[in-house]
Formats: C-alpha cells, structure tokens, sequence
C-alpha cells in the first residue's frame, strides 16, 4: 500500500466564527433545551439534528495526551463521561500511567475526531480530580462488570498472563456478588480538563480547512480571545 499516494477532499461543511460565538463553553438555549457550544461539538448534535448524521458511543472517543515528571508525552482513547461550563470529565484508575502522569503534571490535551463528519476539536488545560462524591455517582450508573473490573484490574501493570486476570475477576466478583451495593474503589475516579485552549476544525477542499482557535489565560479568567488559523 503506498500511504503518500493516499488522498481525501473535504467537502461536507464549513464553520464559521458566528456559528461559534464568542464563548465555546457558554451555555446558549438552542430550540430543544440548552446545550453548550462544547456539547454541540463533543456529541455533535448540530449535525444529528441538521444533517442526520449519528456518531454513537465512539463519538465520545478522545485521544487523552498526558506527560510524566520525566516530560515524556503518553497517549490513549479514553471516553468523555461528562460536559459542562467548567470542562470535560473522563474516568479511570487513579495508579494507571495516565493517572500518575497527572498527579505529577496535572496538565492535558484531548481530541476528538469524526471522520463522517470531517470535525476536529482539540482542548487543552490543566486537570484536577472530580470531587468524590461525583465518581462515586458514576460509578454506581455502571453496569455490574464494569464495577468488578475497576476493582479487578490494575490497570497499566504488568500481569502474569490472562489466566491470572481471570482469577483476579473471580475473585472481585466473590467479593462483590451482584445482589450487595459495591463501593467505588479509593484508587479510580474522575477527571476534569479546565479548557483553556481550544480549537475547531472543520475539513475543506484544497486543504483551505477552517480552524477557529479560543484561547484564555486560565480556566477562571472571564471571557475568550479568538483567532482564525492557518490551516
């Protein structure tokens, strides 16, 4: 397969400055209750609504970039389980890499991409852990095995093999029989990425992409500075 003969033109859409706004994350009444800007983008409900177009489970896919305290970058899918005016919340198990990563530099980028809709937005901002209370939330929403495998698996660390993955599932689902409430464990929770950079990108012919950057100073600073990129 030659990849550099390998080629794609973009012509499903264009994106505007106005249809932005000046603020991504303000939350705007839009005809079926209110929706941020930043939904609008992550769910892509614009295009389910204007365009019929449905992304399902994977539209929620970010690529979730961190770096450790030796500065070298890490990166990994991980999905979006919450959205609103203070950022995006993803969950997972607080002694993975990307979980130490954070701890040490508690700063992260993440994109997503829908190639159908030939969208792009990147984020970036620092990160903090979601009080406690909202992951214990979340995690009693999930389904019985998800539970068990959060307790079982640890996650990132090197295991014996698979067998030895199995056994300790066993073992957690003995623990925890279905019919009795399971506690969320002390080492996996949510996270928060504050924006303070983000970028919209929409695919265009002749690579004449539309990219609409909104860029503040920190996460509590009021108001945006918008630019439009070269692409």
């Amino acid at each position: 397969m030659d990849l550099d003969r390998m080629r794609t033109d973009y012509r499903r859409a264009v994106l505007t400055a106005e249809e932005l706004g000046d603020d991504p994350v303000a939350i705007r009444a839009l005809g079926q209750g209110s929706l941020s800007l930043v939904s609008q983008h992550v769910v892509a409900l614009w295009f389910v609504r204007r365009r019929g177009f449905a992304i399902g489970l994977l539209g929620l896919a970010m690529a979730l970039a961190t770096a450790g305290s030796d500065g070298r970058p890490s990166g990994r899918f991980v999905l979006c389980k919450g959205i609103d005016e203070d950022g995006i919340v993803f969950y997972t198990n607080y002694q993975s890499r990307k979980g130490r990563d954070l701890d040490a530099m508690p700063w992260a980028a993440a994109t997503f991409w829908w190639d159908r809709l030939e969208r792009q937005v990147r984020l970036e901002g620092p990160t903090e852990r979601v009080p406690e209370a909202t992951s214990d939330a979340y995690f009693a929403s999930r389904p019985y095995g998800s539970r068990i495998g959060a307790w079982a698996s640890p996650q990132g660390f090197e295991i014996e093999d698979r067998a030895a993955l199995e056994r300790r599932f066993a073992t957690a689902r003995e623990r925890f029989p279905e019919d009795v409430p399971i506690p969320r464990p002390p080492f996996w929770g949510g996270y928060r990425i504050r924006p303070v950079r983000m970028e919209f990108w929409q695919g265009r012919e002749n690579r004449a992409h539309d990219r609409i950057e909104f860029r503040r100073d920190d996460p509590d600073a009021p108001g945006w500075r918008t630019a439009r990129l070269a692409p």
